[in-house]
């Protein structure tokens, strides 16, 4: 048994390594996987759509946001890593009080490099948690070189509809728009991820308008439906999981996001 802390500043008592891990966050479950884990993991979430393979074959343990506890129970895990946004407070409570429980905690880059290398080292991966954090750093490093003299465009980034619904400024998607993308959120003044109407949306001044696809999957039909109450702007669509997976996704993320922001502002 080792003692370890996780980002909400808990000590966690876990088997070294751990045996039967159960991730219900999933962009963690992808890293498990690049980690180089599989036997080890007996459960993920509905939501776990990548590797393709274990979402087909690992058992699936109801939603990041209405988990079957009683299910996870019955797969006796000496490891459950969830997250203080993706999962439900009372949830992760409950199993806190049964098994252990490392709860990630992702505002910044500095925290998903960080999440990355300590899980490594919970599970035995530490080299190859190195080497990935470190692939990452790299290439956003060299993303920030391009965009970070860019005139910031203002944008709002929508991830629901009906109601409305956009990133505020204490999300991991405000800083990837924000830190690396050369754009301004028009609602960063704003917490978590507020509703918004045609009168707001008309005040922002917003120039361009980014439509997710995740958790709301937006689709072409949605541009025509925005473009009447923001008449001018630029809308786009765009995959979600380059915003808002903070695991081992974040290696690809990198270029996508090159390649929008060539997009946005007319590169070559």
């Amino acid at each position: 048994m080792k003692t370890y802390t996780d980002q909400l500043g808990r000590e966690v008592v876990i088997p070294f390594p751990p045996r039967r891990i159960i991730s219900v966050v999933p962009s963690q479950t992808e890293l498990l996987y690049d980690l180089g884990l599989d036997e080890e993991v007996v459960g993920i979430t509905k939501f776990c759509v990548h590797p393709e393979q274990w979402f087909r074959q690992k058992q699936r343990i109801g939603g990041t946001k209405q988990l079957h506890l009683e299910e996870i129970l019955a797969l006796q895990p000496d490891l459950v890593i969830a997250n203080k946004e993706e999962n439900t407070a009372a949830d992760i409570r409950y199993l806190m009080e049964r098994v252990p429980v490392w709860v990630s905690d992702i505002q910044m880059m500095e925290d998903a490099v960080e999440m990355i290398i300590k899980v490594g080292e919970i599970t035995g991966r530490h080299e190859q948690a190195l080497q990935i954090s470190k692939d990452i750093s790299i290439r956003f490093s060299d993303l920030l070189k391009n965009t970070a003299h860019s005139k910031k465009l203002r944008t709002a980034y929508f991830i629901w509809r009906d109601p409305w619904m956009v990133a505020g400024g204490d999300t991991f998607i405000h800083h990837i728009m924000t830190e690396y993308c050369g754009l301004e959120n028009v609602f960063a003044g704003n917490p978590r991820y507020p509703e918004v109407d045609a009168g707001s949306l008309l005040s922002s001044g917003c120039q361009v308008i980014l439509l997710s696809s995740e958790p709301y999957p937006f689709k072409e039909k949605h541009i025509a439906e925005l473009a009447e109450l923001v008449p001018g702007a630029r809308i786009m669509l765009v995959d979600g999981e380059m915003f808002s997976w903070y695991g081992s996704r974040l290696g690809k993320a990198a270029g996508y996001l090159q390649e929008l922001w060539k997009l946005l502002y007319n590169c070559q």
